[in-house]
């Protein structure tokens, strides 16, 4: 598999003044430049009076440069295929959410073990040393959390009053004794700040770092338990304050590691996915994500690819400007772009193509009075057809798309042939004649896919409108009117069934779902719900509902 060229990387490739009209600018400058060197150096009023002349020319040509670099700057951004907007209703929902992916994070999570030691004086001991070892979090509430976007920084976590209860084994040793047992500490006060800074690396993953970081603990109290707990819990207020200390000086660095970790997941995180035998589909962040006081937008590359041939195409996708709402707590842009790469992707890998014998033709039309039966009596009516019958359609240009306020329409350019193979003979061609099938596209999201079904507009053979009157080419128009709308759409529709997949965090699934035709793209409005019962197992590697791939993705079957 070919590898994919980093879109960055092309950008500043593109923007290098490497071409030869660049190098030639720079020389045409380099020589006026000399040139006024080398004429004002001569002597009395007209070198004085030239001079100046030199003086303007140059930054002339070069603002006329730099505005040209400009242009061309300008004329190569990359705009996404796909944009997902996170509002500040995902953010408050992210808090509930949040705490309940923390809660199950947290249950399995070992902390790192902490000792120390102190000298007890009111015992006349000179050293207690201690150790607190599988430290775990049993419960805990963060009542006052919240959410918000820092424009064109990340996301600011807050959080106060919070409590947690921790279990922990403890052994102490000191001149006089040592022993085991366990204890209970809870701590209380617990103050979090923080931002998230999310970035993308050079293969489209997103990233997160965490900046700013200040924890605090205010309280804690330890209860031990054990034959001697009497003992031991007279003396534990003053090892209080020490283990208070080092807790907090263990937080930040805590949540940095679980940071990091969280990045070495992302990092593994498979951007591409194989959508069918024919194509796959690229996820990758095409920049950082944009963030404003009310939303973050993440601008995903959105673009199929032939499986043999991971190439742009030759269109390139437009801006996308989301409308301005917040009702829902995720908006996902589809431009147009997407759908017209599939299309490509699915035409160049030779999807479009297909031959139908008369038993699979059977298969697929709707068994009823006016379909097959009334079809091949048609056909019969021309041509008397003792021999076997075939159908092939084959698409001529990839279908076209076309997204107007309310209405999605496909329209497909193809050919058509009506075969047969008499016994111990080559196939025959009965009839070839090329047509466009207008359909329109209806929509719905089933699970985390967005799903397509396409019904027949309209359908009309390629012929000259003098040829049109003829009577057996309009017999032909209906036959094939109805092979395509009781066989081939059934047909394609239980293709597209399998639907596109949807970009969502682990876990999310989508609720309260609309879709919107707009201009040039679709809107995809949701809610979210995070799926507690999911059975699979907590983890940051993938998007829920994507067939994620790695290196060996060739010849397996479509999710």
């Amino acid at each position: 598999m070919d590898t994919l060229t980093n879109p960055q990387g092309q950008l500043k490739d593109q923007e290098r003044p490497s071409t030869a009209e660049d190098q030639l600018d720079l020389a045409t400058a380099g020589e006026v430049h000399a040139g006024c060197g080398v004429e004002n150096g001569q002597k009395g009023a007209t070198a004085e009076a030239e001079r100046p002349m030199c003086t303007k020319t140059i930054p002339v040509l070069w603002g006329c440069f730099l505005l040209w670099n400009l242009y061309i700057s300008s004329s190569q951004t990359i705009y996404p295929g796909i944009k997902a907007r996170i509002t500040q209703r995902a953010l408050d929902y992210g808090v509930q959410a949040g705490m309940k992916m923390i809660e199950q994070m947290l249950k399995e999570k070992k902390l790192p073990d902490l000792s120390g030691s102190e000298s007890l004086e009111f015992l006349k001991v000179d050293y207690v040393n201690y150790n607190f070892s599988n430290i775990k979090i049993s419960a805990f509430s963060f009542p006052n959390t919240s959410l918000a976007f820092v424009p064109g920084v990340g996301i600011k976590v807050l959080t106060n009053h919070g409590t947690a209860n921790i279990s922990t084994d403890w052994g102490f040793e000191s001149p006089l004794f040592q022993d085991t047992g366990g204890a209970d500490l809870f701590l209380s006060g617990v103050y979090f700040t923080g931002i998230i800074i999310l970035t993308r690396n050079d293969f489209g993953h997103p990233t997160v770092k965490l900046q700013d970081c200040y924890a605090q603990l205010s309280h804690a109290h330890v209860s031990f338990s054990g034959e001697l707990s009497v003992l031991y819990n007279s003396f534990a207020e003053p090892m209080e304050k020490p283990i208070l200390k080092n807790l907090n000086e263990m937080l930040c660095p805590i949540i940095a590691s679980e940071v990091k970790e969280l990045n070495a997941n992302l990092s593994t995180l498979e951007v591409l996915t194989k959508i069918d035998n024919y194509t796959l589909l690229d996820y990758s962040l095409i920049s950082s994500p944009e963030i404003t006081e009310s939303y973050l937008d993440l601008n995903l590359k959105g673009v199929f690819y032939p499986l043999e041939n991971l190439t742009d195409p030759l269109f390139s996708p437009v801006p996308l400007v989301l409308p301005e709402r917040s009702n829902s707590m995720l908006y996902i842009g589809i431009t147009e772009y997407f759908f017209k790469s599939a299309s490509f992707a699915h035409f160049t890998a030779g999807a479009f193509n297909v031959t139908l014998s008369t038993k699979e033709i059977s298969n697929h039309f709707v068994q009823n009075s006016q379909g097959l039966g009334n079809v091949l009596s048609r056909i019969a009516e021309i041509y008397i057809l003792s021999q076997p019958f075939m159908v092939s359609i084959m698409a001529t240009e990839p279908p076209m798309i076309n997204l107007q306020p309310g209405n999605f329409t496909l329209d497909i350019p193809a050919s058509i042939m009506m075969l047969t193979q008499p016994k111990n003979s080559t196939v025959e061609t009965i009839v070839s004649m090329d047509f466009v099938a207008s359909t329109s596209v209806g929509l719905v999201i089933l699970g985390q896919r967005l799903v397509c079904s396409l019904s027949l507009n309209r359908f009309r053979l390629a012929l000259p409108e003098s040829n049109r009157s003829n009577i057996e080419v309009l017999r032909f128009e209906n036959i094939l009117s109805s092979i395509l709308h009781f066989g081939i759409l059934p047909l394609a529709n239980a293709k597209l069934q399998q639907g596109f997949p949807l970009p969502n965090p682990h876990k999310i699934s989508f609720v309260n779902s609309d879709i919107e035709v707009l201009e040039g793209f679709l809107l995809i409005s949701t809610d979210l719900k995070y799926e507690t019962s999911s059975k699979q197992q907590p983890s940051f590697h993938g998007w829920e509902g994507l067939n994620l791939i790695s290196g060996q993705w060739r010849g397996k079957s479509a999710p």
